[in-house]
């Protein structure tokens, strides 16, 4: 079974990821910021690096979703191979940090991969307010997310709430994280285990 977290920047993925797979026995699998070799130059000069970052992603993420397919364990991944073609690479393209040229591109080797796969079994998204999201990213500290303006969340989030409007990719839950601290506090990760347990406990 896979199981995938999706959530703006900041939203608690990676922290709800290893939470989950600890409680569960789960096998985590997360997003590639430690070894990316593209995430510093990116933040510095968006417009240089979009393509080459967004391709990364694109090609670390299949990469992850062909490895599922041989393993028997319970997957649960720190975001999705969608959400890079439908909320970030377009946002990039819409604010001019992607030309035209390189967002047909990546949207042609997006299209090729996605031929390939399957859906998660579940999807959880963690929605956020941007308020929320900016206290998040200030609190890890993370050098190269300094220089992420609060437009940007706000552009991302807007194209968040409209891929979640319409996905079909199979079920998914929707958790409200601003009133929620499931690192912190016991009883709201509780909360969202029980809207996890829910969720799978119904027939496909």
């Amino acid at each position: 079974m896979h199981i995938a977290i999706a959530g703006n920047i900041g939203a608690g993925k990676t922290s709800l990821t290893e939470l989950i797979a600890k409680h569960y026995n789960w096998e985590g699998h997360y997003e590639d910021v430690i070894d990316n070799p593209y995430l510093d130059d990116f933040y510095n000069h968006m417009e240089r690096w979009s393509f080459n970052l967004q391709v990364y992603f694109l090609k670390s993420r299949f990469q992850q979703l062909l490895s599922f397919k041989k393993k028997k364990k319970t997957i649960i991944q720190d975001r999705t191979i969608y959400e890079d073609a439908y909320i970030f690479a377009p946002n990039l393209n819409a604010m001019g940090l992607m030309n035209q040229r390189d967002f047909k591109n990546y949207r042609g080797l997006f299209d090729l991969m996605e031929s390939m796969i399957e859906g998660p079994d579940l999807l959880i998204y963690l929605r956020s307010s941007i308020p929320n999201l900016v206290n998040k990213i200030h609190k890890r500290g993370r050098d190269y997310e300094n220089s992420i303006s609060i437009d940007y969340l706000s552009r991302l989030n807007e194209r968040y709430e409209a891929w979640i409007s319409a996905y079909e990719k199979g079920p998914m839950v929707i958790i409200d994280v601003d009133q929620l601290d499931f690192v912190e506090n016991p009883e709201d990760f509780n909360t969202v285990l029980s809207t996890i347990d829910e969720a799978l406990a119904k027939p496909a």
